[in-house]
């Protein structure tokens, strides 16, 4: 029988070889309590805030292109897997439409997080000061309200890397591998709605075979579980092969919409809660260097080495954010036990706390009604909302031209839209105003095919008229988007007519991700 070492800093004894449940959990030391009251009484709260903001104002752009493309199920898509547009269209037909119950699951999502946060403060050796801390920075800072805002691959994937991580370090202190089955199939739907869950287990692994503990990557049914995650990921990935690999496309993208260093460390700042960055970095640095954290120490290098590698590959921060909760519960836990100076810990006080989750609200969520004269209320304090109006002025916009179009030339039209948000809204919110067939050459809807050759009018969405003279030979403006401060105030509406070559023909070389 060997020894490891629990949180509190005594040693206690651990499986040698067989691994296997019941002979090691006996032997684990016993948990603090689980604070279930505080810690469901935080949940319910951001759970209720999120709720009853959900239905306000409108829907995000990707939600619009959920909708669209969970009209056109496939195994993969070239932006992301299948879950969110099977989601999506299943929650709209469930709720009839609405706007709460397409957001139900992000809501949902959200708030269990809270307990997952929890539970890892907890198996860290946490009691109910340091569960309730950890719980309460979760529903505060920005990068939960957030995602939890919307039906968001997000929002699927930060929970995820929460439970895993829960799982993970339940792992350590109780060397039960069924924790590490139930970590895999929790890889197994996050990969469904987003494959960065991979480069957690790519961190956990190197970490794990240079800090330890070494015994994690020689268990069974780690690779049992893995082996599950490899299958379900099988179709997706076929479908990806077969189309050229989009996806790895998608990486260099979000390169080129990487705004350099300096904005990935602020935004990262913004989303850990500004002065509760103080906790997280703490939190790093006990994982780092406390004798009493040792065992965990992979997490900690994990985060380190993913944080860095998205700062220099031009990810975005979010990636790295779902092993945020990891850095506060260490960092809540030792506080609990008197470990921290004294001059910073007002940064995580409760007035602190508090104090930030108002700030979150306001900047993350529609709290506040929105403004007659703007067309998003609140660009001063929520810069999200410029993505959650302004689709009804383009649906009237291209209805308006669709109908002062003769009614012979009308049932020849097509819809075309420079990008996929344009085309999800027009697809999901114009569904029932007798519109043309919609087609956009961005990004997934590429894949979804090209317009008819038949169609010999088009309403085309955004770009100018010097490139679309390029396609057509006559060009005339017929509408521009009204409204003002969002995506699509001031996009024109444009009628073409004289392809000069086929749809068919030209479909292929228009294609887009950026």
């Amino acid at each position: 029988m060997t020894t490891t070492t629990q949180p509190s800093g005594k040693p206690f004894p651990t499986a040698g070889s067989g691994g296997g449940p019941s002979s090691t959990t006996a032997a684990a030391p016993e948990l603090p309590g689980l604070a279930w009251k505080p810690v469901t009484a935080v949940a319910a709260v951001l759970g209720l805030l999120l709720l009853v903001t959900s239905g306000r104002w409108g829907y995000q752009g990707d939600e619009l292109y959920f909708l669209g493309a969970g009209q056109r199920l496939s195994w993969s898509y070239a932006d992301n897997p299948p879950l969110m547009p099977l989601l999506a269209t299943a929650m709209d037909a469930l709720f009839d439409g609405s706007l709460v119950g397409l957001r139900l699951p992000s809501t949902l999502l959200s708030a269990a997080g809270t307990l997952f946060a929890a539970l890892i403060a907890r198996e860290l050796g946490g009691g109910t000061r340091a569960q309730l801390r950890t719980a309460a920075v979760w529903a505060s800072v920005p990068l939960v309200m957030i995602v939890g805002h919307a039906l968001s691959a997000s929002t699927v994937d930060i929970v995820a890397w929460t439970a895993v991580s829960w799982l993970l370090v339940a792992w350590v202190r109780r060397r039960d591998d069924r924790m590490l089955l139930v970590a895999a199939l929790v890889t197994a739907v996050a990969m469904q709605a987003k494959y960065s869950i991979f480069f957690l287990w790519l961190a956990v692994a190197v970490s794990v075979l240079f800090v330890g503990p070494r015994p994690l990557l020689r268990r069974p049914l780690l690779w049992a579980g893995a082996a599950v995650v490899v299958v379900s990921a099988v179709p997706g990935l076929l479908w990806q092969a077969d189309h050229g690999w989009p996806q790895l496309e998608m990486a260099d993208v979000f390169r080129r919409e990487s705004s350099g260093a300096v904005a990935y460390v602020g935004v990262a700042f913004f989303l850990a809660g500004v002065l509760l960055a103080a906790l997280l970095g703490y939190g790093l640095w006990q994982l780092l260097r406390s004798p009493e954290l040792r065992p965990y120490r992979f997490l900690g290098w994990s985060f380190t080495g993913l944080f860095l590698l998205f700062l220099v590959s031009g990810g975005r921060p979010t990636y790295a954010a779902g092993l945020f909760p990891v850095l506060w519960a260490a960092g809540a836990v030792r506080m609990e036990q008197g470990a921290p100076s004294k001059w910073w810990r007002w940064a995580v006080s409760w007035p602190v706390i508090g104090l930030l989750f108002v700030f979150s609200a306001l900047t993350s969520l529609p709290v506040l009604p929105r403004a007659e004269e703007e067309a998003v209320a609140g660009t001063k304090n929520n810069p999200q909302a410029a993505e959650t109006v302004g689709w009804d002025d383009l649906v009237d916009a291209v209805e308006k031209t669709a109908r002062s179009l003769p009614a012979g030339e009308r049932d020849r039209a097509v819809i075309v839209t420079e990008y996929y948000t344009e085309a999800g809204a027009l697809d999901h919110l114009g569904s029932g105003s007798g519109l043309p067939e919609v087609h956009s050459a961005h990004r997934g809807y590429w894949y979804f095919g090209a317009p008819a050759d038949s169609a010999t009018t088009t309403i085309f969405v955004g770009s100018d008229r010097e490139q679309l003279l390029e396609r057509f030979t006559d060009v005339r403006e017929a509408a521009t988007v009204a409204g003002k401060g969002n995506q699509v105030a001031g996009t024109k509406v444009w009628i073409c007519t004289g392809n000069k070559e086929p749809w068919s023909k030209a479909w292929p070389g228009l294609g887009h991700l950026y």
